[in-house]
């Protein structure tokens, strides 16, 4: 892979696999907890696979950025956005955790 692969494999697949990730959450407590919307669950029942298919090639996208030899300044960015992945899907299965025990 060469560098301008490389930097273009972080900068698609880290907005490509960090945005659905912070959106899932807010998506499953509105349209499907607690339903604030008319129709919710038909609207989750789209926004929720779109989101997993576009995050899971973020993070793919990620992943072979991060792993790619020789080793610099663009396997850390990769590595750095692939740690915040893993806080945010961390935060948000302790909150989905936490709001099962509250119903």
């Amino acid at each position: 892979m060469t560098l301008k692969e490389r930097e273009r494999a972080f900068l698609i697949g880290a907005p490509l696999a960090i945005v659905p990730a912070l959106v899932f959450l807010p998506a499953v407590v509105f349209l499907i907890v607690f339903p604030r919307v008319a129709h919710g669950g038909l609207i989750a029942l789209l926004v929720l696979p779109a989101c997993a298919l576009v995050g899971s090639y973020g993070l793919w996208k990620l992943a072979l950025g991060a792993v790619q030899k020789p080793w610099g300044l663009l396997n850390v960015l990769n590595f750095g956005a692939l740690m915040v992945l893993l806080v945010i899907a961390g935060y948000t299965g302790l909150f989905l955790a936490l709001m099962t025990l509250k119903l």
